[in-house]
């Protein structure tokens, strides 16, 4: 029998958590093994996920502009006809760079790739099997637990790719749905359902809460449902799946809405109800890992779950479904190995959602600081009032900042416009400084730019916007 491999740290899961943490444990100088089992890096947020969704919202946002509103800035041109083949080639070509960019980063930093099927078992060992059926065993130090999360599905209609879709079928449509039902109103089929509407598809979203994107800022979201609505959007709200069948070409999918029943049809669904902890090759209950109610795998604000050394960090410790989170514990992780002081803090991790208009958000709505019983007060400033947004012809939503009334901290950041994905890191380095509204409004902004936006609205909390 040969004796198993003995790196510092094995890390189970190359998306975007893993491999940030693989980089991490390289720098600090620990010999890092990184399973995944995928034929490339970076998990579902580069490979189905995060970048191609992205490249086809920009795609299809390119499309529209030239059609709707190219005319506006003086340019005319003739027909405009979609490429749908070419721009998924686009698409493709973008995943394939960050996927191999990643790999150039595990051989610049010597990580090792094992490639296959992690399981991890008592005593760190974790076995790993390739494709050709072969079987390597690592015996590390420390384990990471990064596998991520997969699609949940509806017990009554299965992914199949082809009519009944995850985000991953979603992401490789050959031609355009005449009428694409998405059931669930959260970031991942408001996106895709965005790219397939401005595509030509008829969209109808149903959601059963009484407005789309949960959790979310009351004012946001109803500046975002007015938006949508006039895009196109059907938004079904409150309005509850009872069941849905195949037949065929066609998916027929029963609603009921303040006890009215109806049947609707459609050429493809996408079901985007929420993502659960993909737990392959970790027996949790066998390895004593504590876990929660949705299974996710319960760990400190050092990412230490209670079996010794073993770590977890993603999508597969639940909380806020974001790579930019997932790196971060993974960059945590790897310090706390390594011996040094760190820990996980998510106060300030902002959260986007990439329709257009964008929606960023940091900190509390405006309901939780209410209901919290603190005094506050609020700051508002509409891109309509913005130099640069006219310019642009992007003047729809604004920036909303909540702040404490007596020591004027921040306590949350709300932003539906153009770009705010990229307003949003101003904000978030503020909430990480325990900044006020006032740091912020004193702040000289660029002119004219977007982000004069959160200047003003940051000087509206004391009643000082100038522009308005």
């Amino acid at each position: 029998m040969v004796d198993p491999l003995s790196p510092d740290v094995v890390i189970i899961g190359g998306g975007p958590g893993g491999y940030v943490a693989a980089i991490r444990a390289a720098q600090l100088g620990l010999s890092t093994v990184c399973v995944e089992m995928d034929a490339t890096l970076g998990g579902t947020c580069v490979n189905v996920g995060c970048i191609p969704s992205k490249a086809l919202l920009q795609s299809s946002e390119h499309f529209e502009f030239t059609r709707l509103h190219l005319a506006e800035h003086g340019v005319r041109v003739g027909d405009v006809t979609l490429d749908l083949p070419t721009m998924q080639q686009r698409k493709d070509r973008v995943v394939s760079a960050n996927t191999r960019g990643i790999e150039y980063l595990f051989r610049k930093n010597k990580i090792t790739w094992a490639k296959g099927r992690g399981t991890l078992k008592p005593g760190n060992v974790v076995a790993v099997q390739g494709s050709d059926g072969s079987i390597t065993t690592y015996r590390a130090r420390d384990v990471v637990i990064a596998t991520g999360s997969v699609p949940s599905a509806l017990p009554f209609l299965p992914f199949d790719e082809e009519r009944v879709l995850s985000n991953v079928g979603a992401l490789v449509l050959t031609e355009v749905p005449q009428h694409l039902i998405v059931i669930g109103g959260g970031v991942v089929g408001l996106e895709l359902g965005s790219v397939w509407r401005r595509l030509g598809a008829r969209v109808t979203v149903i959601e059963m809460l009484p407005t789309i994107l949960a959790g979310n800022d009351a004012e946001v979201v109803k500046e975002a449902e007015k938006v949508f609505r006039a895009q196109g959007l059907v938004l079904r709200t409150g309005t509850r799946v009872l069941g849905a069948r195949r037949d065929s070409d066609r998916v027929f999918v029963d609603v009921e809405k303040d006890g009215a029943t109806e049947t609707l049809t459609a050429d493809r669904v996408l079901v985007a109800v929420g993502r659960k902890p993909a737990l392959a090759g970790i027996d949790a209950e066998a390895l004593g890992l504590a876990t929660g109610k949705r299974g996710e795998i319960t760990v400190d604000s050092q990412m230490r779950t209670n079996v010794p050394h073993v770590y977890a960090i993603g999508d597969v410790v639940g909380g806020m479904l974001l790579a930019h989170k997932a790196e971060e514990e993974g960059v945590v992780a790897m310090e706390v190995i390594a011996g040094k002081k760190s820990h996980m803090h998510y106060r300030s991790i902002p959260s986007i959602v990439y329709t257009w208009p964008e929606i960023a958000a940091i900190g509390l709505t405006e309901q939780q600081v209410k209901d919290s019983g603190r005094e506050y007060r609020v700051g508002r400033f509409p891109f309509s009032a913005n130099a640069r947004a006219r310019t642009a012809g992007e003047t729809t939503g604004f920036v909303k900042l909540i702040a404490d009334a007596k020591t004027d901290a921040l306590l949350g950041a709300h932003l539906i416009g153009p770009t705010v994905s990229e307003l949003a890191s101003e904000l978030v380095l503020a909430f990480e400084y325990d900044a006020s509204s006032e740091d912020v409004a004193i702040t000289i902004h660029a002119h004219p730019t977007l982000s004069e936006a959160t200047r003003e609205a940051a000087l509206g909390v004391s009643g000082r916007a100038i522009h308005i």
